[in-house]
């Protein structure tokens, strides 16, 4: 079963896709917001392969290589890439850890503190929630 990441930004999501959720979001919690170079392949004391570990590095690699054609034939070369902050720090994701916890059945105390949020933010969130148990009139 692979994992949900239709609420990642779509480079993370691709990132996810090749080397794993976990991976993806460690890359955004170490490296989120800040433009990294991926060599063609990392040496064991890189920074990559500390964040992620050597599969992960090594997919991320392979993936994301530059292959350049020359007279003296074809070269690899890493790439610049810009991470994007991912969720584990954005208020979007912070609301949906509310409305998540709200869903399970979280008290607004509850929700507030599994989510990093103000317990009144979470009932704002919770007043615009729609209510299952509501019928609709129309």
């Amino acid at each position: 079963m692979k994992a949900d990441v239709s609420h990642l930004p779509p480079l993370l999501a691709e990132i996810a896709e090749v080397a794993g959720p976990v991976a993806a979001l460690q890359l955004a919690k170490v490296k989120g917001g800040t433009e990294c170079y991926i060599p063609a392949r990392a040496p064991d004391d890189h920074w990559l392969v500390q964040c992620v570990g050597r599969e992960a590095a090594d997919k991320l690699c392979a993936h994301f290589v530059a292959a350049i054609e020359s007279d003296s034939g074809r070269s690899r070369h890493g790439v610049k890439i810009l991470l994007p902050l991912g969720d584990s720090g954005t208020a979007a994701e912070a609301r949906r850890r509310a409305r998540e916890a709200l869903d399970k059945g979280a008290s607004l105390s509850e929700a507030a503190r599994r989510s990093g949020l103000h317990q009144r933010t979470v009932q704002n969130i919770r007043a615009r929630m729609k209510d299952k148990r509501q019928g609709s009139l129309f």
